[in-house]
């Protein structure tokens, strides 16, 4: 499997464990409030003569409704913390290097909250 879909797999399995949200990844046709989407990663080449690596970026984004964006951020930081957590072996001899939180932020869509996270993630494959 690909780096991309193995990394989008394993950070949307530990999501899952660490939050009370469905996580998903891709944006739900139906689905309650609140709920979270990790898009598909933007990864470029980051190998060397003798391993193959990926460098990119991946972004989460946590949905809510309601008046004040409380409960969405309280679950943007529970999703930052989580993603600390993440175990570097994601399967298919895919180890990740690094994780690490560019930026995050919280906005007002319409009637809804919208909370982002931006990581930088570093990756090789085993061989």
């Amino acid at each position: 499997m690909s780096g991309r879909v193995v990394l989008q797999a394993a950070i949307v399995a530990r999501l899952n464990a660490v939050l009370d949200v469905s996580v998903f990844d891709a944006p739900p046709v139906r689905g309650g409030l609140p709920y979270a989407v990790v898009d598909e990663p933007v990864l470029s080449d980051w190998s060397t003569k003798t391993w193959v690596g990926r460098e990119g970026r991946v972004l989460l984004t946590l949905f809510d409704g309601g008046e004040r964006p409380v409960r969405v951020r309280s679950l943007l930081a529970a999703a930052e913390e989580g993603l600390e957590g993440l175990v570097p072996d994601l399967g298919e001899g895919w180890r990740v290097v690094r994780l690490a939180l560019v930026r995050s932020r919280l906005l007002r869509v319409g009637d809804r909250w919208r909370g982002t996270s931006e990581f930088l993630v570093r990756m090789y494959r085993e061989s």
